[in-house]
């Protein structure tokens, strides 16, 4: 099977997990000011992320997201303990993970990627800033890389 770039072949499926509402808020308009062709689904915590990525519970019918988009600090599970699982588990490991945090301190930074993140990504604080780094995010994970299961399939 021959993979591309998801713009190239099908609306994005984006998981973002963030307890944060108005962080939520300010992702969905980003995506919508960026006119980007994306599925944004959101969980609030850790625990439903691996849910949804494990298709349990409320989440059986969940779709596999191409991309995760995680906070670092939220209740029940936070981002560090996600991440670790994530990359421990055989069925999710190969999913990019990018972490969205408004932490700059170098400690999360370097324990993040330490797990394996994708990339970390800082939230600017005001909207037009916010907007042009997630349309730079989406520009490069879903129109220049090639995501190891595109498609659905985890094939060649």
């Amino acid at each position: 099977m021959k993979l591309e770039p998801l713009a190239n072949s099908r609306i994005a499926e984006i998981l973002l997990v963030d307890d944060n509402e108005d962080d939520v808020f300010l992702t969905r308009e980003a995506f919508d000011a960026a006119s980007l062709r994306v599925n944004l689904q959101h969980v609030d915590n850790g625990e439903k992320c691996l849910q949804y990525l494990r298709k349990q519970g409320p989440y059986a019918g969940a779709s596999t997201p191409d991309l995760i988009l995680l906070d670092m600090h939220m209740p029940v599970m936070d981002g560090y303990e996600v991440l670790s699982e994530i990359v421990k588990d055989v069925k999710l490991h190969h999913l990019p993970v990018v972490v969205l945090s408004t932490s700059y301190e170098a400690a999360d930074i370097h324990k993040m990627y330490g797990l394996r993140c994708s990339s970390y990504i800082t939230k600017p604080v005001d909207f037009e800033s916010f907007v042009k780094a997630i349309s730079q995010l989406a520009g490069y994970w879903l129109t220049v890389v090639v995501v190891p299961g595109a498609g659905g399939s985890h094939g060649s």
